[in-house]
């Protein structure tokens, strides 16, 4: 086996066998297949496709590169949930500890962010003393705490996804919807989870900027986790506009807090219920209702239990960002618009996400939203607060904001409706 007859094959639009898939994907962890051949392979991926079994198997050989995790000694059925990624997506905050609060336990392996979208491991940093890197023991520990537990996948946890992550990420292939799926569901997979729920976004905010891109890829990674024996369903739902009124990582923090006080966004709070009662049913729960969990301070209880067993402490206040800028609404009318990937930009160039891997994040940088389309706007009056420690970013954010239009206000009287949370489920 080699890697040109690999390529080759991709290249003229062949199938690529069992054995091809298994020694290629080996062979690159190993080191004996090149970055250069790797990238011509992954753009051979992008332009000709991969069937339902290609698919599947190179995601059994990144399983296969490093280790599976066990939740069999719990004595409550897993779930979890992914989301594609999008601005002002704290969902997983409030999420685990709800679900954990009506009788599952949840496991949830999570990232950081780059570019536009948040991490969820960036914004639990801002809590004094929060840690995301936790061993095996510590995990299994949290988990028997808390009943949920949010942390970040060890090193050997899909290895060869790591990889390859990073060389698609500088090689123009990250689209590829084979290795979008592939990559998502090897480390959903191999965390050992029994169930799944996967949050597909869709719109400007989003990876997949159109509803047939994000249901295609939806109906191939849940057909991946039902081939592996994890029950997934997937949900598709909107990012043309941020989620709740905050994009930072402390800022995001506050308001998740507030939805598992009872309070919160109405988008946020719908959103979080919607993904908890799928979640709860794909793992053969039944019993408290989610709503319920909000309401009596149930989930509040195991959110606190969770942060204080990662080594948070749960009453600490919360970074601040030592400067403001506050945008205005441009006339009086009709809020119809709040472009997600600008707010986003925004965001990020006000020091709330990184450009590269390595790079730090500021924990009070964000944009804090004042009013959300529907709303009705007076010239002048506050829309958008910029928050960042260092105030040279506020030209750089704003022009974000002006450049891509952000904002759209309509004379009032208007049509307008607004784009349900929820476009399509898939299972």
């Amino acid at each position: 086996m080699d890697a040109i007859s690999v390529i080759r094959a991709k290249r003229d639009r062949a199938e690529l066998t069992d054995a091809q898939i298994d020694w290629v994907i080996d062979a690159y962890t190993r080191g004996e297949v090149a970055d250069e051949q790797m990238s011509a392979l992954a753009m051979a991926i992008l332009l000709n496709g991969m069937n339902l079994r290609e698919i599947s198997r190179w995601t059994e050989a990144m399983i296969r590169s490093g280790v599976r995790m066990d939740f069999s000694s719990l004595p409550l059925p897993t779930t979890d949930k992914h989301s594609t990624g999008g601005v002002g997506d704290k969902i997983t905050l409030p999420l685990a500890p709800l679900v954990a609060a009506c009788g599952a336990a949840v496991p949830q392996l999570s990232g950081r962010g780059l570019g536009h979208t948040g991490g969820t491991l960036d914004k639990l940093e801002s809590i004094p003393g929060w840690q995301a890197l936790l061993s095996n023991d510590e995990m299994m520990h949290v988990l028997r705490e808390a009943g949920a537990v949010i942390c970040a996948a060890g090193d050997g946890l899909a290895p060869a996804d790591k990889k390859l992550y990073a060389l698609r990420d500088v090689t123009g292939t990250v689209e590829a919807i084979p290795l979008i799926a592939s990559s998502i569901m090897s480390k959903k997979i191999a965390e050992g989870t029994g169930a799944l729920v996967l949050d597909v976004k869709v719109g400007s905010g989003a990876f997949m900027k159109n509803l047939a891109d994000a249901q295609e890829l939806a109906r191939t990674m849940v057909g991946l986790g039902k081939a592996a024996g994890v029950n997934t369903v997937a949900l598709l739902t909107d990012m043309s506009t941020p989620l709740g009124l905050t994009a930072g990582n402390a800022l995001e923090v506050r308001e998740s807090v507030e939805v598992l006080a009872g309070g919160g966004p109405a988008d946020v709070v719908e959103l979080t219920l919607a993904l908890a009662r799928e979640m709860l049913a794909a793992a053969g729960v039944s019993g408290k209702d989610p709503e319920t969990a909000l309401k009596d301070g149930s989930a509040m209880d195991h959110w606190r239990r969770m942060i204080a067993a990662q080594g948070g402490d749960p009453d600490a206040t919360l970074p601040v960002a030592r400067e403001q800028h506050v945008v205005t609404a441009p006339a009086t009318g009709l809020l119809t618009g709040l472009d997600a990937y600008a707010v986003g930009v925004a965001a990020w160039r006000l020091g709330a996400g990184r450009a590269r891997k390595e790079d730090p994040v500021q924990a009070g940088a964000g944009v804090e939203i004042h009013a959300k389309p529907g709303d009705k706007v007076t010239a002048g009056q506050p829309l958008l607060t910029l928050h960042t420690d260092t105030p040279d970013r506020f030209a750089y954010a704003l022009e974000a904001l002006d450049v891509d239009g952000a904002v759209t206000v309509a004379p009032e009287g208007k049509d307008f409706r607004p784009t349900p949370i929820v476009l399509d489920r898939i299972a």
